[in-house]
């Protein structure tokens, strides 16, 4: 049984759809590049949790009284992208309600269930939700490898600022090419 897992942040309509409500192109650029590590995880037996942001519809929370509305509950804005298909039976979707996956979910009891020591972090908006879930991961004890070609936010400055400090201080970014050769190596 392998000790890594996937783990795809966010990759719901609002984010990929350029009819969603706070689309921006960059998530466009990243969704095939993340459906070939998606494929490749599958293939190698590697557990897949969808990270889906998602706020309640009419209901009170702090987090959302300041931001564009997004991610409401009953529109296609909370759906995954469908280029990324869920495996009903053995993926997880775990519904989020912050930044981070880890926050006010079983995220972390999933994880230790199967035995989890690894993850391997993909999607959207590397300066909220990628860090706020690295961050979580790293204290967690769990050993963070985020793919840089399958992580954005909508300005490329950010995104590399994000990821040099996730390099530094939290965990490894690394390129497809690397990731592939360790899950061929069996490295994670």
């Amino acid at each position: 049984m392998t000790k890594t897992a996937l783990l795809i942040v966010d990759m719901v309509r609002d984010f990929t759809d350029p009819e969603g409500l706070v689309f921006y192109p960059q998530n466009r650029e990243i969704l095939p590049k993340i459906k070939t590590v998606l494929d490749k995880c599958r293939e190698k037996g590697i557990l897949i949790v969808f990270l889906q942001h998602f706020n309640r519809k009419g209901k009170k929370d702090k987090k959302t009284e300041n931001m564009r509305p997004n991610c409401v509950e009953g529109t296609f804005g909370v759906e995954i992208d469908p280029m990324l298909e869920v495996d009903e039976e053995r993926d997880y979707v775990i519904r989020k309600r912050r930044y981070s996956g880890f926050f006010g979910t079983d995220l972390d009891l999933v994880l230790r269930e199967n035995g989890i020591e690894n993850v391997i972090i993909v999607g959207t908006k590397t300066n909220c939700c990628i860090r706020a879930t690295v961050t979580d991961a790293f204290y967690l004890d769990y050993v963070p490898y985020v793919v840089e070609e399958c992580v954005a936010t909508n300005s490329e400055v950010v995104n590399e600022v994000h990821l040099q400090d996730i390099k530094k201080y939290l965990g490894h970014v690394v390129t497809m090419e690397k990731l592939f050769a360790m899950l061929k190596d069996g490295r994670i």
